[in-house]
């Protein structure tokens, strides 16, 4: 990945990122790469009521800030949780803003086979709007019923501990069995079993450019 400079993260909703590759994340800031992280709701109509409305866009923003994501690379929009099919279009021209401004070498984004109807669109628009970016689809295990893993990267222990640091300021979420500490680790682990490393995080290739 040596020639991939500017990276992008793309997050339907807030802590996807973190969860899917945010071991990646800390790797890619390490090696002085310039990543980008797009979250397209703030998932405002999911909050536990009581909760402020800018509590998951506080808590991505200290999140992201533990792995290393400079705060003018954010981009966050605001898209109904669980309604991104009904503003598919707005999505798409959203996205090739983006693309226009970052031109992004890499974009990180849901897996094709992610059954979350919001992963969805962010996966497929997303693919039309990079069509000349090397595109990787990461890992959610709770949705998807299948995954090919057929690109692995490898994390050190304080990689992977800085995207459980960053998932562990999600406080609002911290109810979600995903969220889970052991859990995080544990697949780690796996994807790291499976390549003979200690720790991994692994991903879809849908294109590649070199």
């Amino acid at each position: 990945m040596t020639n991939h400079k500017n990276i992008l993260i793309l997050a339907p909703h807030t802590d996807d990122g973190e969860l899917g590759c945010g071991g990646a994340i800390s790797r890619f800031i390490s090696e002085d790469k310039n990543v980008f992280y797009a979250s397209f709701s703030l998932c405002r109509q999911s909050l536990q009521p009581g909760l402020n409305p800018d509590t998951l866009e506080n808590e991505l923003r200290a999140a992201t800030r533990i792995l290393g994501i400079s705060p003018i690379n954010l981009r966050l929009f605001d898209f109904e949780v669980r309604r991104f099919k009904q503003y598919r279009q707005e999505i798409l021209e959203t996205l090739i803003l983006i693309r226009n401004e970052i031109q992004p070498d890499l974009v990180l984004l849901p897996s094709p086979t992610d059954t979350h109807q919001d992963h969805q669109v962010i996966s497929e628009e997303g693919l039309r709007a990079f069509k000349n970016s090397s595109v990787l689809g990461y890992e959610m295990p709770w949705n998807n019923f299948s995954f090919n893993t057929r690109c692995f990267i490898t994390l050190k222990q304080e990689q992977l501990q800085k995207k459980i640091d960053a998932l562990k300021e999600y406080k609002s979420q911290e109810y979600r069995a995903y969220l889970n500490a052991d859990f995080l680790k544990g697949l780690a682990i796996t994807r790291g079993v499976q390549i003979n490393a200690e720790f991994a995080e692994a991903f879809e290739v849908i294109r590649w450019i070199y």
